[in-house]
């Protein structure tokens, strides 16, 4: 690995079963030396860490990682196949909870039928041994495996609790003289014990299913890159996998086929679908020199094309990274729960044995161990942070998951938490809010002339020129199908127009100033030309000698939904503000147009940095969106940076938020994407602690003392196990907002 300032890693760590392994992985890799910030992630089983080269290595954060008791290692390309981890992950569990319930079944026929049978209490033992220590091996493993650090979590709550009743059951199977030497009579409870373990399994197997469900973004990403690529070496074509393309390699792709990884068009044409990347569903024609990139749908034709960024570098792999780095990132509250954990689960069982002490002394003779044991049995269930651990990770990644299909990348969780405060939107115009390339809105004829003269006539004489305006001239006239003339003698004038030769006429095609400056009669139409300049249209003056045949206005239309887009922000209760480096006139024309009235025009990109500093303060929350290379600073400068997906990579990498559709409109959904998460974040966690405020005093007993009545650890697993339930299912209230 190439060392340099800031090296990032991927981790894949296997063993993680709650929020509490996750903050036990952070701690490992933040004692080393070097490790400047490190995201765990238990959706997708991975860490991402950004590390010093010159401090620390990979080899030592594996150590670290296995060094509190977690399986890892770097992340292969088998590892990133999620589907089919989460497929093995998803037999494993289903099998475990098979067997819970198999083997719990009769113990709660036995148990709770009153059958009586002989050596009753040997044989619920043994039906719940497999229940505990086989399909519940994971809980105890885990609660074993923290324990050989010093530390507690989930598992160790259930393990407790769990682990209690089940040894309190066996001693009194095999020592009933004890308790009816004391007046009382020898309970057991291995149909709690099983019970509970059954409830936590199917809680556990049931939230699997649904961050998986929640990961669908990400598999769908990664669906799209082929396995296997066509390489052309040594003259000889061969399919070989994706991961063993190299730079320089020529790729053939036929119909129907993915593009492997991102290049250029070498040879052939075809049309090719980029609605993965634009979002935009017609297919865009691709011939020699073209860009292509990796996942993107060749509908039609069969071309080659050089290979240049192969492996992380492409379009695809970018994507799915960062779909991955917002879901480890953890926005402020999220890490305000892993701080809540931390400290309850040694509390917890300071409130259990304290529990079950008092008891021993306060609780009638008779009934003393009973109630002690049920007081300490179910404080350890009834308070096992499932739910708590669950309130952020779960909304935030349904959150993501949520933003990603609506084709919105968000870099990381903090972006989430701030989007929805945002109060100041400051758009970009060229690019942003209009579509960046010039096109022809309005093609006038003088005299006799057709509209398809005036533009064949501007198209022959553009044809050599390299001004961005004949690009459009040109596609106008093949767009709609005008016959192709030819001119001679062509000569530029810079700042004013061009020349040529067309037959036996002389073409100009220019400015105003450049037909009056060539005596061309504009025949009273200097009127329609200012007119058409005040809506910020570029006027091309067409003349054949001397004669006017005609003008064309050229501009950079307005994208179809940006007046959506700012009433929509207008709405959410945003100041929606345009800052550009083009000119007043034009940006005042272009903001009337969309419905925006404060405008900053004639800006350069360190003055746009300015602008948004000067919109912060207050402490207001103000977001830039912007697609070019001079919108970068002003991105990272925002509070949220939202990038045009069609815009520079470099703009793309400052900003928080990536909009692959192009769509503006795609600000005002992350707005409300993010307000919806935040809420249902805030009342996971109320349900939480809500939850476990009125549960625990019920376990240790509160009531018992004026109703005579203790809370039954198999109603306390159920009620553990609906508050974790409760928590995933109104974070999955999210896909379908």
């Amino acid at each position: 690995m190439k060392k340099n300032e800031r090296e990032k890693i991927r981790l894949a760590v296997r063993g993680m079963s709650c929020a509490g392994c996750v903050g036990k992985v952070e701690k490992a890799l933040y004692r080393i030396d070097g490790v400047k910030e490190a995201r765990v992630d238990l959706t997708s089983g991975e860490a991402l860490v950004f590390f010093d080269g010159d401090k620390t290595a990979a080899p030592r954060l594996v150590e670290a990682v296995e060094g509190v008791g977690f399986e890892a290692g770097e992340v292969s390309e088998e590892w990133l196949d999620m589907r089919e981890r989460d497929k093995r992950a998803d037999q494993t569990m289903r099998r475990r909870l098979l067997a819970a319930a198999l083997f719990t079944l009769p113990v709660v026929v036995i148990e709770m039928g009153g059958l009586g049978l002989p050596g009753q209490g040997w044989i619920l033992a043994a039906l719940t041994f497999p229940v505990l220590f086989f399909a519940g091996w994971p809980v105890f493993g885990g609660a074993i495996r923290v324990l050989r650090f010093g530390t507690f979590d989930m598992n160790t709550l259930v393990a407790l609790g769990t682990g209690a009743a089940f040894f309190h059951g066996l001693a009194a199977t095999a020592f009933p003289g004890f308790w009816l030497r004391h007046g009382q009579t020898p309970h057991t409870y291995f149909e709690a014990a099983a019970v509970i373990m059954l409830f936590v399994l199917t809680g556990r197997f049931l939230e699997h299913r649904a961050r998986g469900r929640t990961s669908e973004a990400i598999q769908r990403l990664i669906g799209l890159q082929p396995r296997t690529a066509r390489v052309i070496r040594d003259g000889n074509e061969t399919d070989i996998p994706v991961s063993r393309v190299r730079k320089g390699d020529l790729v053939r792709v036929r119909p129907g086929e993915r593009v492997p990884v991102d290049g250029v068009v070498t040879d052939g044409e075809a049309s090719v679908d980029e609605s993965m990347i634009t979002g935009e569903p017609l297919p865009v024609y691709k011939d020699a020199g073209e860009q292509v990139t990796g996942g993107t749908l060749n509908k039609t034709g069969s071309f080659l094309f050089k290979a240049e960024r192969v492996g992380e570098e492409t379009v695809l792999r970018q994507i799915v990274n960062m779909v991955k780095e917002a879901q480890s990132a953890k926005p402020p509250i999220a890490r305000l729960a892993d701080v809540v954990c931390s400290y309850f689960v040694p509390v917890v069982i300071l409130i259990a044995v304290t529990s079950f002490l008092g008891w021993i002394f306060l609780a009638p003779e008779a009934e003393r161990w009973t109630v002690a044991l049920l007081a300490f049995v179910s404080v350890l269930i009834i308070s096992c942070p499932c739910a708590l651990g669950l309130a952020t990770p779960a909304a935030i990644t349904v959150g993501m998951g949520k933003a990603a299909d609506r084709g919105i990348l968000l870099r990381g969780g903090d972006a989430l938490e701030k989007a929805q405060a945002i109060e100041r939107v400051v758009f970009d115009k060229t690019g942003t809010l209009t579509k960046g390339k010039p096109e022809v809105t309005d093609v006038i004829p003088c005299g006799n002339r057709t509209q398809e003269e005036v533009v064949a006539l501007a198209a022959a004489v553009e044809k050599g020129s390299e001004h961005p305006l004949a690009e459009a001239l040109i596609s106008h006239a093949r767009a709609m199908g005008y016959a192709e003339k030819t001119a001679e003698k062509f000569e530029a004038f810079p700042g004013l127009g061009v020349t040529g030769v067309i037959g036996r006429d002389a073409v100009l095609l220019g400015n105003r100033a450049f037909m009056e400056e060539t005596g061309v009669w504009l025949d009273n139409r200097a009127e329609q030309i200012e007119s058409l300049a005040r809506q910020g249209k570029t006027v091309l003056c067409v003349g054949v000698g001397e004669d006017l045949a005609g003008l064309i206005a050229v501009a950079d239309p307005v994208r179809e939904t940006a007046r959506d887009a700012v009433d929509q922000l207008r709405a959410l209760g945003c100041d929606v503000i345009m800052v550009t480096g083009d000119n007043l006139h034009t940006a005042r024309a272009v903001a009337a147009m969309v419905g925006i009235e404060t405008v900053i025009a004639d800006v350069r990109p360190h003055q746009k940095v300015d602008a948004v500093k000067n919109l912060r303060e207050g402490g207001a929350v103000v977001a830039m969106v912007g697609d070019g290379i001079n919108d970068a600073p002003a991105l990272a400068q925002a509070d949220v940076g939202f990038a045009i997906g069609g815009g520079t990579d470099i703009a793309v990498e400052a900003g928080n938020v990536t909009l692959l559709s192009n769509d503006p409109v795609g600000v005002a959904e992350t707005i409300r994407i993010s307000r919806r998460t935040i809420r249902t974040v805030k009342q996971n966690l109320f349900f939480a602690f809500v939850y476990n405020s009125i549960g625990i005093p019920l376990a240790a007993g509160i009531l018992y003392p004026w109703t005579g009545v203790m809370l039954n650890p198999m109603i306390a697993a159920g009620a553990m196990a609906l508050s974790s339930l409760s928590v995933v299912g109104n974070s999955l209230r999210l896909k379908k907002a």
